[in-house]
């Protein structure tokens, strides 16, 4: 196919072989090659300059399964601040504790994570990795009757609560007509709880601690919550509204 020249030929590439992209026809000066931007799919997020202190929130995770408490700091920072792409995300994070039999993994942990923060892009795939972390030894139940496969696993859930604060991730929420009829179930449950003898009501007593929900409830396997009672014979969580009914 012959192509007329119109201009004056200032350089020239070798095409190699392979389907050719479009403009590759057309000859682009040494200087302008030399000096081509590289795209890259993420940016690197830096701390600004002059920025000695960063806001951001500490959260505190005691388990059954150490003494001491563990404290969960991420700062974050704000992109294209007073603009309409103002955006909010997470820089660094640190865990605190008084137990070092944890010391070195949990460096290692928050080494990395404020690494992919700093990277850029999407950084929700954190929580989400780590909650799916199990303990081999098994896991445990936190006040309100959440189960926690582990430590690890307990992390990932604040990261994820940090990101729906900041608003990087949606939190489901149950509409008003689910709330409502979760709550008329919830009721009705308490009133037959009720109406048993003393014994039941003296063991649902000393478990209000360990669970919001009754003591008959057993765990489930959507959110995880020790929620799940039988009504009009059928499993329903009061935590979630998951039913095996549908």
């Amino acid at each position: 196919m012959a192509i007329k020249i119109n201009h004056k030929i200032i350089g020239y590439e070798v095409v190699k072989s392979g389907p050719a992209p479009d403009g590759a026809g057309e000859a682009r000066p040494k200087e302008e090659r030399s000096t081509a931007k590289i795209i890259r799919m993420t940016e690197q997020v830096a701390r600004p300059e002059g920025m000695e202190a960063l806001e951001g929130a500490t959260y505190k995770i005691k388990t059954p399964l150490v003494d001491h408490a563990m404290y969960v700091t991420i700062n974050d920072i704000i992109l294209n601040p007073g603009t309409e792409h103002e955006q909010r995300r997470p820089f660094e994070i640190f865990i605190n504790s008084k137990n070092m039999d944890h010391f070195q993994w949990i460096v290692a942990l928050t080494r990395l994570m404020s690494a992919v923060f700093r990277k850029g892009g999407d950084v929700t795939f954190l929580a989400e990795e780590l909650q799916a972390v199990f303990d081999p030894k098994g896991g445990y139940f936190k006040p309100g009757g959440k189960f926690m496969p582990s430590i690890i696993a307990e992390i990932g859930a604040v990261i994820e609560h940090h990101l729906q604060k900041i608003g990087l991730m949606e939190k489901e929420e149950l509409s008003e007509q689910q709330q409502l009829l979760l709550k008329e179930k919830r009721a009705e449950v308490d009133k037959k709880a009720n109406v048993g003898s003393a014994a039941p009501r003296e063991a649902a007593a000393n478990d209000a601690e360990a669970s919001d929900y009754p003591a008959s409830a057993t765990l489930c396997n959507k959110c995880h919550t020790k929620a799940v009672v039988i009504m009009d014979n059928c499993a329903t969580c009061l935590s979630c509204g998951y039913s095996k009914c549908g």
